[in-house]
């Protein structure tokens, strides 16, 4: 009798299992369904971190000064941006700069360390990277409206820290993967792939030492490496300052100085 009733219940039991266990997989379902974020939610949560849309919105201008390391090289860099669309760089070395700017239409270049002192025009490819850096709220903000495609990758880790890997294919061509670190939601990387008269460049640009700035967050220290890399170039911020007076004339190019003829001799 015994040996009937335990198999009677183990009868009834594997029932059960066979009616339940859909159900409980059906309930997993839903429930992995209700906690996977969407690209667009977890970009949500990134543009929420920095700061929020309204302050970055609020930014008109911005000046970054930075320290730049190459192993025993030493420089200074200055980014200033200006909505919409502007952007001047300059790379200073014993008081000499080198300038690239972008005023949303024409890019142009000064490079006195290659002996030019008066202002180039820059090709498409060459100026690629500068409009990118001309967008001053980063690709990811309002990323459909410019054009860009994202997709979610899934997940990985940044030197030991789980990251949300999201590809993003840009309007221009090149290709971006950001690392978003799950917890804070912010850039801990950055592959960037880019084609530059027809060869394929690939880099990578790691943040850190992430701090507030009038309400928004910033990284203070950055790092540079061509992929597969393991020497990386060292950008340390200095200093943010939002909405100082820009003008126009800073990114438009400048007419080239005449060249003044020296005297003839005996004169």
């Amino acid at each position: 009798m015994k040996t009937d009733t335990r198999a009677a219940v183990g009868t009834k039991f594997a029932g059960a299992c066979r009616l339940l266990l859909p159900a409980f997989a059906a309930f997993a379902l839903i429930g992995a369904g209700a906690s996977a974020q969407t690209v667009d939610e977890i970009i949500a949560k990134n543009v929420q971190a920095r700061g929020g849309r309204e302050k970055l919105k609020a930014i008109r201008t911005l000046r970054t000064s930075v320290k730049f390391s190459d192993g025993s090289f030493r420089a200074e860099v200055r980014q200033e941006n200006k909505r919409p669309g502007k952007v001047r760089e300059e790379f200073i070395v014993q008081g000499m700069a080198q300038i690239q700017a972008y005023d949303g239409k024409t890019g142009w270049q000064i490079s006195p360390f290659g002996g030019r002192k008066d202002p180039d025009l820059m090709s498409q490819d060459d100026m690629k990277s500068l409009i990118v850096d001309g967008d001053i709220d980063g690709p990811l903000v309002d990323y459909k409206e410019k054009g860009h495609i994202a997709e979610l990758v899934g997940h990985d880790s940044m030197e030991g820290t789980d990251c949300y890997k999201i590809k993003l294919s840009m309007k221009n061509g090149d290709i971006r993967y950001y690392y978003l670190d799950t917890d804070s939601y912010l850039e801990l990387k950055v592959e960037i792939q880019t084609t530059i008269r027809s060869a394929l460049q690939e880099s990578e640009l790691y943040y850190g030492d992430y701090e507030q700035v009038n309400g928004i967050y910033y990284p203070f220290a950055v790092e540079q490496a061509q992929k597969g890399s393991s020497s990386r170039q060292q950008f340390s911020v200095e200093k943010i300052e939002q909405n100082v007076d820009l003008d126009d004339a800073l990114f438009t190019m400048p007419a080239a100085k005449p060249e003044t003829k020296k005297p003839a001799a005996g004169k």
